[in-house]
């Protein structure tokens, strides 16, 4: 609780109260949004170093394939009998 004096200044709390504060609410949302995005980037990066040829995937717009050829930046990705699209690493949403 802050009372205000004379001249309109707060009394009572500190400056190191208020960085603890500032450090606490900090933490807060690390731990709600930095921290489980950075592990489901982790754990898509592991996906996308796993997928082999012949494995079924899901593109981020919505193509069902199957990977055909691995390039080191992107796939080939067999969408039907004569069509292969190449699909960048990072479009891949899934393994199926």
């Amino acid at each position: 609780m802050t009372i205000l004096g004379e001249v309109g200044q707060t009394v009572g709390r500190s400056m190191g109260t208020e960085m603890l504060i500032m450090l606490f609410l900090f933490l807060g949302m690390w731990f709600i949004l930095i921290a489980p995005q950075k592990k489901k980037q982790k754990k898509h990066e592991e996906m996308l170093n796993t997928l082999q040829v012949g494995d079924k995937i899901l593109t981020v717009s919505g193509i069902f394939g199957e990977i055909c050829g691995l390039k080191p930046d992107r796939f080939e990705v067999k969408v039907d009998t004569h069509t292969t699209l190449e699909v960048h690493r990072s479009f891949i949403s899934s393994k199926l």
